[in-house]
């Protein structure tokens, strides 16, 4: 079971997020509004769905996208830089895979910020917000909605499915902040990798039969006739619970949400492609959920804080790795469905230039690799740069702002927008919603 620095597991992180997805109180709920500001949605939008990978702990950016072969030694690392499809550009030598797809990728080099602990840096990455607070290293904080909530916020649900899905666990601030537990992610903490998989809630529990589970929905749409349930301005929790009740309806009752869990279906040649591993079937699970209409798809990897062992570690986990995310997107690409399908691999920050005496790097978030691809992200390109020897972003500093509005705009949302708590209280979606332009195609 993967871990970081703070002890924080993959079981702990669902615990927590279910905790995070109900922390607001359900008799406000019902007062959110979304206001939009006056300006309007980039002309370049063009995803309908999201699948972003996000590597928990905070992935090395010298093993991967932005190796540093003329540092020394106790810089640059055991890893050697290869060439990639993009002339002049290379990557660290375990992404062959994606070396040899580049023309379909870009690369961020030089996203920083300030927040170097866990808690505080996947605040900042997933929200685009940073924390208004000092949190701490395993902290599980949700100030601001996440990317994956807003955007089930503004493009609801379609076929039965929930508009935003998270695998194996909800990231520390995935969840929705004050717009409410209903824009939480659906979590599938199952491996799709197993012949046992099955998701919860998408068929009837054994033993219910069809017209007892039809006889039920109809009792309580009496008992909803009520008059202390249909006062909506009451703020009744039960108005909101009846929105998990519906969606878990919707789920049962839908077609195309039976056959997106389906990934045994699948042709056994497209499952070897992705990986027979948890995280390359999930990554198969997630471009069917694409497929079905789901907006957006968080597949949550544990396991990139690599304070010791950061060679050995990933000589054995960056091949397999690399290789579902590239056929990922060569698959959607196949498919037709990667001009309107946004991927992006990112964790909450990099990692230090000197290795220690570990053998490994610690924090440090004053430079990042971030990669993306689909939805009209020009391939072959690299936006910034770091100096010599990674230390930090110098060429076309961006930040996690410019990141999420990136990310949304592509979507179709404006980043702008006026977002207002149940309390009233105004806040900007991003505060600075300048997209990096190089990527808006």
């Amino acid at each position: 079971m993967f871990q970081n620095c703070d002890g924080i597991t993959r079981r702990s992180c669902l615990q927590f997020g279910m905790g995070a997805a109900l922390g607001a109180g359900l008799s406000d709920l019902m007062k959110l509004k979304v206001e939009a500001s006056t300006s309007p949605s980039h002309p370049s939008a063009r995803a309908k769905s999201c699948i972003l990978i996000w590597l928990d702990g905070g992935p090395t950016h010298y093993e991967t996208f932005d190796p540093k072969p003329d540092a020394p030694q106790e810089i640059r690392g055991e890893f050697y830089p290869i060439a990639t499809k993009t002339p002049g550009v290379h990557f660290s030598e375990h992404l062959k895979r994606l070396a040899s797809i580049s023309d379909k990728i870009a690369v961020i080099r030089s996203i920083k910020h300030n927040q170097g602990n866990h808690g505080a840096g996947n605040h900042y990455m997933m929200t685009g917000a940073p924390p208004r607070i000092p949190v701490g290293c395993g902290a599980f904080v949700s100030f601001h909605p996440s990317l994956g909530a807003m955007t089930a916020n503004e493009r609801g649900h379609q076929n039965g499915l929930p508009a935003y899905f998270s695998m194996p666990s909800m990231t520390r601030s995935g969840g929705p902040s004050f717009l409410g537990a209903q824009y939480a992610p659906f979590v599938v903490p199952g491996d799709p990798n197993s012949s046992s998989f099955r998701v919860r809630d998408v068929a009837l529990p054994k033993g219910l039969e069809q017209k007892r589970f039809d006889s039920r929905k109809e009792m309580r749409a009496a008992l909803d006739q009520l008059p202390r349930f249909r006062d909506k301005a009451s703020g009744d929790p039960v108005m909101v619970i009846d929105q998990y009740y519906q969606q878990s309806y919707d789920l049962i009752a839908s077609p195309k949400a039976q056959k997106a869990f389906q990934v045994q279906a699948e042709d056994d040649k497209v499952r070897d492609q992705y990986g027979r591993n948890s995280f390359g079937q999930r990554a198969l699970l997630a471009r069917r959920l694409v497929e079905a209409g789901v907006p957006f798809i968080t597949l949550n990897e544990a396991g990139w804080d690599h304070h010791g062992n950061l060679f050995p570690a990933l000589k054995k986990r960056l091949p397999t790795f690399e290789n579902t995310i590239a056929t990922l997107i060569e698959d959607l690409d196949e498919r037709g469905m990667l001009d309107e399908t946004l991927v992006v691999v990112l964790g909450e920050f990099g990692r230090t230039p000197k290795i220690n005496k570990g053998g490994g790097r610690d924090h440090w978030s004053n430079a990042m690799s971030v990669m993306m691809a689909g939805a009209g992200t020009p391939g072959g390109t690299v936006v910034g740069a770091t100096d010599r020897q990674g230390y930090s972003a110098v060429e076309r500093v961006l930040s996690p702002e410019n990141f999420a509005s990136t990310v949304y705009l592509k979507l179709g949302i404006n980043p702008g927008k006026i977002i207002y708590t149940p309390q009233g209280r105004p806040a900007h979606l991003v505060s600075d919603h300048t997209p990096i332009s190089e990527l808006m195609g």
